[in-house]
């Protein structure tokens, strides 16, 4: 683990205590007053661990606290008192020790306070240690706030490159798009360099020289910000090809959605390097130009060479939508042994262009052994043959899979009110309440006759889920007078483990507008920190000068011990988490000096037992795979959310993130990275990386069952 090796001194926040007890004390005292003692290095961490988790930049006594203890002076004057400073991420901002300034830096950013803008401004401005530069960079890229446009281009020009790359993220989360010219200027001269020239186009190690690493930064935000002509004018030639031929540039390129991007990306979908060609895959099918299909046929085509190349490039066949493609994906639908992440790609690829020639195919496919491929095809045939889908559908029996069963329930919402409410009634009996959603959101989107008095019924329901949904549609379709039943379900909801309904209810209430201020003031007092903040953007949007910090601080589940204990603030070894699966055991080494609670809140969870028998419920190929939901569908969880825990960590192949639903919604859900994925950066949370078994991710289809997750903790290997 990577530490900053800066020396440990006494922190300025004491020294301003103590300097004002001096000055304030009586000029004939005999005795000197007495100074608080000098907080540890462990303990100022300590302290930036339970602000940032309550979200709150500062601490003040608990309501009741006894008073500070008393010292006597000399001379039976009044005792001195001396109260210990409260922790105060904006005093430790200012702290002696620059690893304490670094780390207060990041808690800043997560917090999410407008509040810290000047301080971090001023860290990012005049801190003397460029990696307290660098944090405080990212951290207002964080706040997203616009107050930090300004240090933040100012910084482009740092005498070091990474708080350089660190303020060009950082401008790109926040989306300032007029600061792509400056970004740009910063890039190009990086462009020049040997050592970036030299960079092999799939090289995705965590670090590089400073100046390679802020030409990813830059290059990256660049596309981030759609920003095609500075990007251009950094990285392309005068006969528009890249100056830098490494992934990040491809990346770059098909964010812009800019056709004069096509040279460029047919270049490098027909060069060398795997995620150049996907990256480029994806931008020419963003394009959706048929100036595109032939490198992306020949992709495909030519998939045993690079499957995961082809997987993007069938995908992107489907964006485009041209016809032309459906001799080749028939072919493919063909083939024996296909890879069967790319025959799920083919299969919805082959609806998305409609093409004809593979509708006798795609009937076949409807009785194959893979869920996700029946219910691809099940989509495709209606898309290829909207008017004999129904025919087609009177002849199957009902699929043997809930996912399947759901899908049709989804397709049946795009067809006419009259042919589908007599199966989608039918389908409201599902045994298998996953079904039931789907089956719901299909009726609200046809309008059924009936359907508010169905749906407010449902809010009733004991699933969670199907709670959500029924109040999702209510918010979708207004019925007079079902805010006071929304009320209830939001009330109802404190029973839940998970805030799923309750969020449903709020945001349904919000569409009804004023009438929700009190409910949704209500629920400033939540349990949960997640319900807490949509409230508070619910309500900003119907009152944008409200007031809505009472959301704070955010409920925790753990007393102030918790975050003094070492394995957080000083852990001595990275755990090692062992995923035995199906096909394998995949090996993760925690991040725990980035996302400490976050990989304690894992570890506990799999040292309970928790992720075992659990499925892969979803698997995109060359994208991600993802675990931890007990309920299989994508809506499940431990019953408990965590913060996020942002960090500067890239996601490359084989980067462990936890899944979100929102801003701090983490819960069970996690997921593995096939490939990088730079749009992810600072919006997930990184908590690991594969150091052993990606052939394992590479081979995991959807379905496919954790058989246990171990831990070892450098001393013992949980069972």
């Amino acid at each position: 683990m990577k530490t900053l090796a800066l020396p440990r001194s006494t922190s300025s926040c004491q020294v301003a205590v103590t300097c004002a007890l001096l000055l304030l004390a009586p000029g004939c005292a005999s005795a000197p007053p007495p100074v608080p003692p000098v907080p540890s290095f462990d303990r100022k961490i300590s302290w930036i661990l339970r602000l940032e988790d309550q979200r709150v930049l500062r601490e003040g006594p608990p309501a009741g606290a006894p008073p500070a203890a008393a010292t006597p002076a000399a001379g039976g004057r009044a005792p001195v008192v001396v109260p210990p400073p409260p922790p105060d991420l904006v005093v430790l901002l200012r702290d002696a020790d620059a690893r304490v300034r670094r780390r207060a830096a990041l808690a800043a950013g997560r917090v999410g306070l407008a509040e810290g803008v000047p301080p971090l401004a001023a860290l990012l401005a005049g801190d003397r240690e460029p990696a307290v530069r660098e944090m405080a960079a990212f951290a207002l890229g964080l706040l997203g706030d616009r107050a930090a446009v300004a240090p933040l281009r100012a910084a482009l020009a740092d005498r070091e490159p990474m708080v350089q790359g660190r303020a060009a993220e950082a401008l790109s989360l926040i989306g300032d798009v007029e600061s792509a010219g400056p970004i740009a200027a910063m890039v190009a001269p990086f462009a020049a360099l040997p050592a970036v020239a030299a960079v092999p186009i799939d090289d995705v190690e965590e670090s590089h020289e400073p100046p390679v690493e802020a030409f990813r930064l830059g290059v990256v935000a660049l596309g981030r910000l759609k920003a095609y002509e500075p990007l251009a004018g950094a990285v392309l030639d005068a006969s528009g090809q890249a100056r830098v031929r490494w992934w990040p540039v491809a990346f770059a390129l098909q964010r812009v959605e800019d056709r004069r991007a096509l040279p460029a990306l047919t270049a490098f979908a027909r060069g060398d390097g795997s995620f150049g060609r996907a990256f480029a895959a994806r931008g020419l099918g963003a394009l959706k130009d048929p100036a595109g299909l032939p490198p992306l046929l020949s992709l495909a085509e030519n998939w045993v060479r690079d499957t995961k190349a082809a997987i993007t490039a069938v995908r992107a066949l489907g964006q485009i939508g041209d016809p032309r493609a459906g001799p080749l994906l028939a072919r493919l639908l063909q083939t024996r042994n296909l890879d069967p992440l790319l025959l799920i790609e083919v299969v919805a690829a082959a609806g998305a262009t409609r093409a004809p020639e593979t509708l006798d195919i795609l009937l076949d496919r409807l009785a194959d052994p893979s869920p996700a491929v029946r219910a691809a095809a099940l989509k495709s045939v209606r898309e290829i043959d909207g008017q004999d889908f129904m025919f087609v559908l009177s002849g199957l029996d009902p699929d043997r899979h809930w996912s399947v069963r759901a899908a049709t329930a989804t397709i049946l919402g795009t067809m006419d009110r009259e042919s589908a409410l007599p199966l989608l009634t039918e389908m409201l009996a599902d045994t298998d309440l996953r079904v039931v959603p789907a089956v719901l959101s299909a009726m609200g989107k046809l309008q059924a006759p009936g359907v508010a008095a169905l749906l407010l019924e449902r809010l009733a329901h004991d699933d969670v889920v199907i709670r959500a949904v029924a109040a999702t549609q209510l918010g979708e379709l207004r019925p007079p007078d079902a805010e006071r039943a929304l009320e209830g379900a939001y009330r109802l909801g404190a029973r839940d483990a998970l805030p799923v309904a309750r969020v449903a209810a709020l945001e349904a209430l919000a569409k009804y507008g004023a009438a929700a201020l009190p409910v949704l003031r209500e629920a400033f007092a939540d349990r949960d920190w997640s319900v807490r903040l949509k409230a508070a953007g619910l309500v900003r949007k119907l009152e944008p000068t409200a007031d809505v910090s009472a959301i704070r601080p955010a409920p925790t589940a753990h007393p102030a011990e918790y975050y003094e204990s070492a394995e957080l603030v000083s852990p001595s070894i990275s755990p090692q988490i062992y995923i035995d699966t199906d096909r394998g055991t995949i090996q993760v080494e925690l991040a725990v000096l980035d996302a400490p609670l976050t990989c304690d809140h894992f570890v506990s969870l799999a040292r309970r037992g928790f992720f075992n028998g659990l499925a892969w419920h979803r698997v995109v190929p060359n994208f991600v795979v993802q675990d931890g939901d007990p309920r299989g569908d994508g809506e499940g969880g431990s019953g408990r959310t965590i913060r996020d825990e942002l960090n500067p960590r890239p996601f490359l192949r084989g980067t462990v993130g936890m899944a979100l639903d929102g801003p701090d919604t983490g819960n069970s859900q996690y997921f593995i990275t096939h490939s990088p994925q730079p749009h992810l950066d600072g919006r997930y949370t990184v908590f690991g990386r594969v150091v052993s078994g990606m052939a394992v991710v590479d081979q995991l289809q959807p379905g496919d069952t954790v058989r246990q997750v171990r831990v070892w903790d450098g001393k013992t290997m949980s069972q």
